[in-house]
Formats: structure tokens, sequence, C-alpha cells
């Protein structure tokens, strides 16, 4: 018996529940949403801040993230909606697929700007706690692709080839194709390892391990973009992802560069609100620092000596 030569697709993207319609790519969306907001919340607690807080910025990033990420799309392939004989009511209908990941970044940092200024909390440190979720989220939504049967790569005849059905009124051609969305999944999953690595190994701060997100994503979404067979536009044989990952990998790598020297180190406190927080517990002033350690647990909780010392600080003289 023939082993199965090739990744098979879904006969459909969408899965009815009565009159309701449950789409895949969608719920691809959703999910990632959940699993970065989670992951960011547990690194920004273990880094000193509040329970509760990735969550209440990520209200403000999420909905910017969308709405960037579908204006990237829609711009950069207006043809798809603004011409002739084609539907401009399409571009609203993000559940068929068209979210551009350089939109979704620009304007959710911008929505994350807007719920960090309003707590106090310095957005370099916020991004950091959440890059590697982002990276995860991303190898999630990947698989909307998958899907959707869309943005899949050359013909191939590999063992691990996707088979695409044809629709001419989707401009698909039958036949076994490159998985991008599944080579860029995989490659997400390993940036978000990476970070958390590199995070713990060399104590990252002030935006670094957000910047080595970036860096690291623009990489593989180079050679993967490569591999896309989608129309496109094209500058000097390139498609216009490609060379947008190259100026958005210099910039990540500058920003690292100049971030190292002009703020080396970890930001002590991510919340001032959190150590407020600590030394209403407490009765009295918390430590000054809420750094994390190698391992993910918050500095200052080590040796009785340590505890002791921060006690005889924080107990008030007395004279005789």
């Amino acid at each position: 018996m023939d082993l199965l030569a090739y990744i098979p697709s879904p006969s459909s993207g969408v899965i009815y529940l009565g009159p309701v319609p449950l789409r895949g790519y969608a719920f691809c969306i959703i999910i990632g949403v959940f699993v970065a907001v989670w992951l960011g919340g547990r690194r920004w607690v273990a880094r000193g801040g509040r329970v509760g807080t990735v969550a209440d910025i990520a209200v403000w990033a999420v909905p910017f993230g969308l709405v960037g990420g579908r204006l990237y799309h829609v711009i950069t392939d207006y043809e798809l909606y603004f011409t002739d004989g084609r539907d401009w009511v399409d571009a609203f209908k993000i559940w068929q697929g068209g979210l551009g990941i350089w939109g979704a970044i620009a304007l959710g940092a911008l929505g994350a700007w807007i719920g960090c200024r309003r707590r106090g909390i310095p957005l370099p440190a916020y991004a950091d706690a959440i890059a590697p979720g982002i990276a995860f989220a991303q190898a999630i939504g990947r698989w909307g692709n998958w899907f959707n049967q869309e943005l899949y790569g050359r013909e191939t005849t590999l063992p691990w080839a996707l088979k695409i059905d044809g629709d001419a009124d989707a401009g698909r051609v039958a036949g076994t194709y490159h998985p991008t969305f599944l080579y860029e999944s995989l490659w997400c999953i390993g940036v978000a390892l990476l970070v958390i690595w590199a995070d713990r190994r060399f104590k990252l701060g002030h935006g670094r391990a957000f910047a080595l997100y970036v860096a690291s994503y623009t990489v593989g979404r180079f050679w993967i973009e490569y591999l896309r067979v989608d129309d496109a536009h094209h500058v000097l044989g390139l498609r216009l992802n490609n060379w947008t990952s190259v100026v958005v990998f210099l910039a990540a790598v500058a920003y690292l560069v100049i971030s190292a020297k002009k703020s080396p180190g970890r930001e002590e406190i991510v919340e001032p609100a959190a150590v407020e927080d600590g030394a209403d517990a407490s009765g009295g002033p918390a430590p000054a620092t809420a750094t994390e350690t190698g391992d993910g647990a918050p500095a200052g909780s080590g040796g009785a000596e340590e505890t002791g010392a921060v006690a005889a600080e924080a107990e008030p003289s007395k004279k005789p």
C-alpha cells in the first residue's frame, strides 16, 4: 500500500454549527492571541509586573494589530479589491485571509503604547515580555492559510508537499506545492524558543528581546517569501515583502546594537504600581528590584541573607 506522499488540505475552511459558520482562519488567529497573552502575562509577572496587565494592554494592542494587518494587506494588494470586476466590500472580509504581519506589528505597537502610557509602563519592557508569545501566535495563525488553501509555495513532489485543490474562482491550480505556511509556522516556533533562551542567558532588556524576535523572524520570512508563488508586487526582481524583511531586519539589528550601548542590562522596575502593591502588602517599602533571573524567578527571592538585609533597611531606626 502506498504511503501518503503529501499533506492534504481541508475541503473547506468553514464548519457550520447550525446557521453559525465556524471559520478555521479566525480560530487560528484567536487561539494565537490567547497564547500570546497567556505567555506574555507569565513573563511580565516574572519580571515584577502585575497579574492581568498584559491582558489589559492587549485590549488596545490586538484590535489595533488586526486593523494594521488588514490595512497593510489591502494597500499592498489593492488590485484584489479596487480594480475592475472586484468588489471593494471584500476588503472587510478578514475571515477570507489577508493579514500583513508588518502592519499588524506597527499598529499593534501603537495600541500597546497607548495601553502602556495609560498605566505608566515603558513600552520596551512590555514588548520584551510578549515577544516570544507573538512568535508562537504567528506559528498558530499560519495554519489559517492551510484552512484557506492559500499562500503556498512552488510546485514540488517532496513527501511533505501540500496538496491544493483546483479552484478557478480563487485562482488555484490543482497540484502539490511547498507548504510555506508550515515552514513559517516551524520557523516562528524556533524564533520563540530562541528569544526565551537568549532572554534568560543574556538578561535582555529595554526592548532587545523584541528586537531579537523581529530580526530572527525576518531572516526566515525572507527565504520563505522567496518560495511563494501568489501574486505580489516586485521591486528590482524581489517581492515587496522580501524588501520589507531586509529593511526591518537592519532596523532591528541597529536597535540591538544601539540599545545595548545606551541602556545595558535590564529594567529593575517594569511596573511601578506592582512595587507599590508589594510595599502596601508588607507594610513597608518594597525591594527596588523586580528583574527576572536566568530561570525566570524574580530577583530578590533568594537566600535569607538578602531577605534580612531588605528587612533591616525597611525597619525604622529606634532612638534611645
